[in-house]
């Protein structure tokens, strides 16, 4: 059960992610005003970006325990 949870929430994760990365394409071939998006995703991920870089090593840590989570492979 545990394993179909795990699995369950990566799925969703990479779901997002893609939908993230569609977002950013979207925003630059269509500029900031994506008609169905209503939100702007690449100056989100700027703010977070931003908010991490200036909370100096705390920020740097966090990076890179994110990215760890992301670039984990599992047997």
């Amino acid at each position: 059960m545990i394993n179909k949870a795990i699995a369950w929430c990566k799925q969703i994760t990479e779901l997002g992610m893609a939908i993230i990365a569609l977002g950013v394409v979207l925003q630059i071939i269509f500029g900031a005003t994506v008609p169905f998006l209503g939100i702007d995703i690449v100056g989100a991920v700027l703010a977070i970006v931003g908010k991490l870089g200036g909370e100096g090593l705390i920020g740097l840590v966090s990076v890179f325990i994110l990215w760890g989570i992301f670039n984990r492979k599992n047997d």
